[in-house]
């Protein structure tokens, strides 16, 4: 899909059907025919324009003429098979040129939207530096956001874990320490570029861009930090449940081990009353009750020192 949009000096943002300066041209998961429309008539190299679209590309930035391609992943929500909520990453090119403004992705995405829905104030098409410093910051703002709903569907798994231990929640913790793994491998990458850009001066940086990028970096780290918090809980909790989880088995096979011995007794008795040989008050008439009196005399005893034993 491809979508151009221009701002005007009131900053109300526009979409239009012809490239002009200064305008923005959103590409979403693209054919092959709108790639050759947009690389033969901004003179964009076609590889800036493939390798957003390749899943498992790396974050980077590099600068061949005038264009400047800038590779960041940005966080997206999936569902995965069991239909719980996960969170994944995908790369977002952002391509600077001296007269257009463009963005790839593989998919629409709320980052791209938040633009395209005048949810981002002070917003210029043609003001190519803040736009870019604008996307990482809404980037930023995202992963805080995706990072505290996981928190706390993390102590909603906690609290039904503790009511009971099911795979269903064991599986969910295993779907956030997953994503928490992808967020912390696109957090790191990212920075590295951010602080290519700035070292190297891809991007003309102007006076009042300088308050934006500070916010930008302070967002990143502040994201870096809390996805490593929130991964070693949770790794950390998942150690603990599954000792607690072997723990319990280790419980209920004493209890059943316990129970088996202890009901063994009477069965063992009836057995040797049972034998066609002589035995014991064969011919008294309460041979019956007296031996139903030691059957449950031995389970009785053993059941006491079972139970001194806390084994029950």
């Amino acid at each position: 899909m491809l979508d151009i949009y221009l701002t005007d000096e009131l900053g109300k943002l526009n979409k239009t059907e012809t490239l002009t300066k200064g305008c923005w041209i959103n590409l979403t998961n693209p054919t092959e025919e709108e790639i050759s429309f947009v690389v033969e008539n901004t003179e964009v190299p076609l590889d800036f324009i493939k390798d957003p679209l390749d899943d498992d590309e790396r974050s980077r930035i590099e600068k061949e003429e005038d264009s400047v391609l800038t590779i960041v992943d940005i966080p997206v929500t999936v569902k995965d098979e069991t239909d719980s909520a996960l969170y994944d990453t995908i790369p977002l090119g952002i391509i600077v040129t001296p007269f257009y403004f463009i963005t790839v992705c593989l998919q629409e995405n709320l980052i791209i939207n938040s633009f395209i829905e005048k949810k981002v104030k002070g917003f210029f098409t043609y003001k190519k530096t803040r736009f870019t410093l604008q996307l990482l910051y809404v980037m930023s703002s995202f992963y805080l956001k995706y990072l505290r709903q996981i928190d706390r569907k993390t102590t909603t798994i906690e609290h039904e874990l503790r009511q009971s231990m099911k795979n269903k929640e064991l599986f969910s913790l295993l779907s956030l320490e997953k994503t928490l793994v992808y967020f912390m491998t696109s957090l790191k990458a990212n920075n590295i570029v951010m602080e290519k850009m700035t070292k190297q001066h891809f991007l003309k940086m102007y006076e009042d861009d300088h308050d934006l990028w500070e916010d930008v970096i302070v967002e990143l780290k502040q994201a870096i930090e809390m996805s490593e918090v929130h991964s070693n809980i949770l790794s950390g909790m998942m150690d603990a449940y599954a000792s607690v989880i072997s723990n319990n088995v280790n419980v209920v096979m004493k209890f059943l081990t316990t129970v088996t011995i202890v009901l063994s007794l009477p069965t063992m008795v009836a057995s040797f009353f049972g034998m066609n040989v002589p035995v014991p008050f064969k011919e008294n008439p309460h041979g019956f009750a007296i031996t139903m009196v030691i059957a449950i005399c031995l389970s009785s005893i053993t059941a006491l020192i079972f139970w001194k034993k806390k084994y029950f």
